[in-house]
């Protein structure tokens, strides 16, 4: 396994047992979700929970697809990886949602509106170039980096290095898009573990980034545009 192959997998994990550590830890805590005013339907800390719960599970589900379509065992780690890490997630936010006792589905807002601030949407500069205001909401992606319809069915039937190449670009934008959710919620939520958390995804995915862009490099491809 290479070095950056380690490096990738060791971000991912110690981010996961972070975040675990960081919920269980805060249950008796005065600053624990269960001890402060809970957030509203409408704060960053829930939008960010649905929000980020949809786009995780986009990512488990490309992650499926491109394990049923190569043999190829550093993708499928990879893939492996991403869809256990990103299911544990997501679970963690759903739970949260819960606790607070606030609906998963929103249908008064619209994707990413917890990133705008006083009616203006939150300055991103330095996250990937991919605020919500840059994005075009289109055949099924309704968040930065989530893949299209069409992407999607393009990967069902890809096989093989096709299918390696186009996941590992699909996933790159991906990653990009969930740095940038991770960034703002890092900057606006008030829940500590929840903000801890979305730390430790931008920590995890960039290393995974740089390990995707290397996979595509060996297989004479690179990242989209």
């Amino acid at each position: 396994m290479t070095r950056t192959n380690w490096a990738a997998i060791t971000a991912v994990v110690l981010a996961l047992l972070f975040a675990g550590a960081a919920t269980v830890a805060s249950a008796g805590r005065e600053d624990s979700p269960r001890a402060s005013a809970t957030p509203t339907a409408d704060s960053a800390e829930a939008g960010f929970a649905r929000d980020m719960a949809v786009h995780h599970q986009q990512a488990v589900e490309m992650s499926f697809l491109v394990r049923d379509s190569t043999d190829d065992e550093e993708v499928r780690r990879l893939a492996y990886d991403i869809a256990n890490t990103q299911a544990n997630q997501r679970g963690m936010l759903l739970g949260w949602l819960d606790m607070w006792k606030l609906p998963k589905i929103s249908t008064d807002q619209e994707p990413m509106d917890w990133m705008a601030k006083d009616g203006d949407h939150t300055d991103m500069d330095g996250m990937e170039g991919m605020d919500h205001g840059a994005h075009e909401v289109r055949d099924g992606s309704l968040m930065p980096g989530m893949a299209t319809r069409t992407e999607l069915d393009a990967l069902r039937t890809a096989k093989g290095e096709k299918a390696e190449i186009l996941y590992l670009q699909l996933m790159t934008d991906h990653h990009k898009g969930g740095v940038t959710m991770a960034r703002g919620c890092a900057e606006l939520c008030e829940v500590d573990t929840e903000r801890a958390l979305a730390e430790g995804m931008v920590t995890a995915q960039q290393s995974e980034l740089g390990l995707m862009t290397d996979l595509l490099k060996a297989r004479g491809a690179k990242p989209r545009d």
